[in-house]
């Protein structure tokens, strides 16, 4: 089964930027349609970005044209680039594999906060 692990959340000012990664292991990722959900404090999680196997992104409106996501295969991430942080983007984030596949699997979350 895979592991999925985020890191590089934290607080950052609005119009601020963070790059966040997920790693897997246990798993090779390349096989595995990508996504990044968040979760704000008391809300409903929340499916931003994916990425297939081959590439192919999309985007949430509320975030499309600031946020990225991304793959390494030769490293067994994902990442996912955030650009013009707002403070309605504050939430935890997390990463998932097998977003077209009956099996998820779903990383611990890591922590963003924008605020001035």
């Amino acid at each position: 089964q895979a592991r999925l692990v985020e890191s590089g959340g934290g607080l950052v000012q609005p119009g601020g930027s963070l790059t966040l990664s997920c790693a897997a292991s246990g798993a090779t990722l390349s096989e595995y349609d990508m996504a990044w959900y968040r979760q704000p404090l008391g809300s409903k999680r929340e499916l931003l970005a994916a990425i297939n196997v081959v590439g192919n992104t999309n985007y949430a409106d509320s975030v499309k044209g600031r946020f990225a996501i991304s793959r390494d295969n030769a490293k067994n991430t994902v990442y996912l680039q955030m650009n013009q942080l707002k403070p309605e983007d504050t939430a935890t984030y997390f990463c998932m594999g097998g977003l077209n596949s009956p099996f998820k699997y779903w990383g611990e979350g890591t922590q963003v906060t924008v605020s001035s």
